[in-house]
């Protein structure tokens, strides 16, 4: 929670957690212009010598610069067509094409649970709303775990953008409980008395070695709410209820693939890894700034009421997520590097200059990292191959 909440009442349960109102923005944007640890962080990064040695001065220009860029914001939809305008120029400066497929065959008038694979911290989101504001849609309400929201500063920029709270950090099976009581009542409400779209990822954390596996325990959460309400519902029932939709997305190249084989190895040689404290933010600056090559993301189809356990309906959405993810050049080249499975190559759409791109960026790869940098890119051509065997994925 941050000082700009009253904190939950009856009225207003999910006051905690939820995005910010449009009669909230104003007085939002007037703390964040005035935000110390914010400004500091702005001039870090945009003006390194100036904070250095005059920090009073650069924190004056980023104040000014933050009331500038929002002057005429006063609803959450202004906030987001600022986003929008600095998203069109990330796709025009860092992609080669943004692919969209399958919104088309989803009511634009009706509220879905997309839940999707989740390779960039802020990005995966980022396209889903985009792709739905191009098609004249309402955009999404973004599940965010407060791991990310270390900084009160970072927890109002991401409510504004219609983000709310996933909680990840509670003691106590009491506690977290709890929470995941009211988190899923709030889910439920938005889909289904709002009409309001929400995005998720399908689990707690991106994948890091490019297997996209969905936590049923996230199912269990996400039907916590029908089934208190309703003691002997079907799990197939609330489901259906939700409207949940699988999204796939797929990076031709992933910024943040060095720094995720650096976790890997460390994961896999010492057992552990301990992020610096502003790693998260600066893995969302990377893959903002980051060339991606090529983007395409795909909707799938709604689930229905067809399902009888939690695993059930997570075998469901990872066959969606699967078969829906694009295959670039870069994930048979990784595969090839490799040295397996010749067998699972289509090298029929890549060219010379996918190969010289692809062995440049390989080439900046330190040689104890090489294995898992490549393993992120040849994994989804391995899972899409066992899923069309009917296979295990893994």
């Amino acid at each position: 929670m941050t000082e700009n909440d009253a904190g939950a009442t009856p009225t207003d349960p999910w006051a905690d957690i939820r995005p910010y109102r449009d009669e909230e923005v104003a007085a939002v944007l007037a703390n964040l212009a005035g935000n110390r640890e914010l400004l500091d962080a702005l001039t870090r990064y945009r003006l390194p010598r100036l904070s250095h040695a005059l920090p009073w001065l650069a924190r004056t220009l980023a104040a000014y610069a933050i009331r500038r860029e929002t002057r005429g914001v006063a609803s959450v939809h202004d906030f987001q067509m600022r986003v929008a305008y600095y998203m069109e120029r990330m796709i025009r400066t860092s992609t080669d094409d943004f692919r969209v497929e399958g919104l088309e065959n989803l009511s634009p008038d009706t509220a879905y649970l997309f839940i999707g694979n989740h390779r960039d911290i802020s990005l995966d989101p980022a396209f889903v709303n985009f792709a739905l504001h191009q098609a004249g849609r309402d955009t999404v309400r973004i599940a965010i775990g407060d791991n990310l929201l270390k900084k009160p500063y970072v927890t109002d920029l991401m409510r504004l953008n219609k983000s709310f709270i996933v909680p990840r950090a509670l003691r106590g099976k009491r506690a977290m409980l709890a929470a995941y009581q009211n988190l899923s009542g709030y889910i439920r409400h938005s889909i289904v008395e709002d009409n309001h779209s929400i995005w998720m990822a399908q689990r707690e954390g991106r994948a890091k070695d490019g297997i996209d596996r969905t936590d049923p325990a996230i199912i269990k959460m996400l039907t916590m709410a029908r089934r208190m309400e309703e003691r002997n519902a079907p799990i197939g029932d609330a489901i259906a209820e939700l409207r949940m939709v699988p999204v796939s997305i797929s990076y031709e190249y992933d910024p943040c693939d060095l720094q995720k084989a650096r976790e890997l190895h460390a994961l896999h040689s010492q057992g552990g890894y301990e992020k610096s404290e502003f790693e998260d933010i600066q893995s969302i600056v990377a893959g903002i700034t980051g060339h991606k090559g090529r983007v395409e993301l795909r909707f799938g189809k709604p689930l229905g009421p067809g399902f009888d356990t939690p695993e059930a309906v997570a075998a469901e959405i990872d066959r969606q997520v699967v078969s829906g993810y694009h295959l670039f050049p870069s994930h048979y080249l990784a595969l090839e590097a490799l040295g397996g499975a010749p067998e699972l190559l289509d090298m029929s759409e890549v060219s010379d200059v996918d190969r010289a791109h692809f062995q440049a960026r390989m080439k900046d790869v330190p040689a104890e990292l090489r294995a898992w940098w490549l393993a992120q890119y040849a994994n989804p051509v391995r899972s899409k191959a066992a899923l069309l065997a009917g296979s295990d994925m893994t």
